[in-house]
């Protein structure tokens, strides 16, 4: 008759039941050694894959592949946590996003290994590999689509959510999709940049103020958190908020009534607080710029959108949609844009975002003519990183004089395209998108010299 302890090592050592618990607990899902070897794969983590996952396969590696853009990668690495998207293989040829959220294993302060759970990405926002259009925000992207997903699940709570991005992301029309998806949708929504305001001003905004607080105050005010009762208050640029006011908020938060400005009887509120920082409030925290316990208060759910360099197949996708509004205002109407002028817009590193992609497409469309949109229509930085209308050096050979308000718009594009340049006539028709011969052709007609 067997002994218990022999009977548990028979069942430690019985891998398929091993395998069906983690499969139970966990669905698709791979343990990891320290090394980040695969140590055992459940058989639908192998399906959503594509691939077999044997015991000893650097997981990274095969998860990851040689992409440029590695953070699962880098943060099992570094040992920390994380959640993200990976491309893989799919039927027909196709990709497919799949979530993958990574869990060291820890004993005694010391990392044993890895729990990676697997997860496709799909659902209401559309077909993985696809561009998905949501709330005003267009991607292929799969950190975007993630994004959206947290978005569409965090909606339905009312808890605080702090979304982190750059300047021109799109975290305003995240706010605004929160609100849209929550129940308070029928209610106001309301915004108001921390930054755009001086202190007294912005505390009289956010809390209100009773008539005589201040002067000018000739009558109460209820601001904007009493104002958007039964809605939401979007709070941009929350980490530039001075210190004193974070104290005011910090009540808001935590005891759902305002003060207002010269007033002493605190008032109820029922708003959500949804806040947005292009920073990190942690670094605010360190810097002593920020209170640690608003934070927390603040980032139940962060939200993180990636930056336009780190979304380059969004590029010519958004372009297409922005150049769809701009024919709609009238005026020049634009069929395409030019392989040419796509290929600089790609290659842009767009620091300011879509909101700079935009700028850059208005500013084609005012400066250029015609149903293709050249790549002299465009801005000379995007064009030329880093240029000025100013020649390195001083040196100016053979540029014509800058155009006046007066000339027409064919002869000013002419002109700025031989000031970029710097009066060589086959590097302008490149800019232009024209042939070298149709420039030269141009110029006579118009009466443009060089000088």
């Amino acid at each position: 008759m067997s002994s218990a302890p022999e009977t548990t090592r028979t069942l430690m050592n019985d891998e398929p039941l091993m395998l069906a618990a983690l499969e139970d607990l966990a669905g698709p899902a791979l343990i990891l050694d320290e090394k980040l070897r695969v140590v055992r794969a459940t058989e639908s983590a192998e399906d959503l894959v594509g691939t077999s996952l044997p015991s000893g396969v650097n997981a990274a590696k095969l998860l990851c592949g040689g992409a440029t853009n590695r953070p699962i990668a880098e943060a099992l690495a570094k040992g920390v946590p994380v959640t993200g998207t990976v491309e893989r293989p799919y039927r027909g040829g196709r990709a497919r996003s799949i979530v993958i959220r990574a869990t060291p294993v820890m004993r005694d302060g010391r990392r044993l290994g890895w729990v990676l759970a697997l997860e496709a990405q799909g659902g209401a926002v559309g077909e993985p590999d696809g561009p998905v259009l949501f709330h005003g925000l267009w991607t292929r992207d799969p950190a975007m689509k993630q994004a959206f997903h947290v978005i569409e699940r965090a909606a339905g709570r009312d808890v605080t959510v702090l979304v982190r991005g750059e300047t021109g992301t799109g975290k305003e029309l995240v706010a605004r999709a929160l609100h849209e998806l929550s129940p308070r949708r029928d209610g106001r929504f309301a915004a108001i940049n921390c930054a755009a305001l001086p202190a007294t001003l912005l505390e009289s905004e956010l809390f209100g103020h009773v008539r005589g607080a201040f002067t000018g105050a000739v009558r109460d005010s209820p601001g904007f958190f009493r104002s958007a009762h039964g809605g939401t208050v979007f709070l941009d640029e929350v980490a530039e908020m001075p210190l004193e006011l974070q104290a005011k908020l910090l009540r808001v938060l935590e005891t759902r009534t305002v003060i207002p400005v010269g007033g002493r009887e605190p008032l109820p509120v029922d708003v959500r607080i949804v806040s947005a920082t292009h920073q990190s409030l942690r670094m605010a925290v360190e810097q002593g710029r920020f209170r640690s316990d608003l934070m927390f208060r603040l980032r139940v759910i962060p939200i993180f959108l990636p930056p336009l360099r780190q979304r380059v197949e969004d590029v010519g996708l958004i372009a297409q949609k922005i150049v769809e509004d701009l024919n709609a205002q009238g005026g020049r109407r634009v069929s395409r844009i030019a392989p040419g002028a796509m290929t600089a817009l790609e290659r842009h590193p767009w620091p300011g975002n879509v909101r700079e992609l935009r700028n850059a497409l208005e500013y084609a469309f005012v400066i250029g003519e015609g149903p293709i949109l050249q790549p002299g229509d465009l801005p000379v930085e995007i064009l030329e990183p880093g240029a000025s209308l100013g020649l390195a050096g001083g040196a100016r050979a053979n540029v014509p004089p800058p155009p006046t308000a007066e000339e027409p718009p064919e002869i000013a594009r002419i002109r700025r395209a031989l000031e970029r340049a710097g009066g060589h006539r086959e590097r302008a028709a490149q800019i232009l998108g024209i042939s070298r011969v149709t420039l030269w052709r141009r110029m006579r007609e118009l009466g443009i010299e060089s000088t």
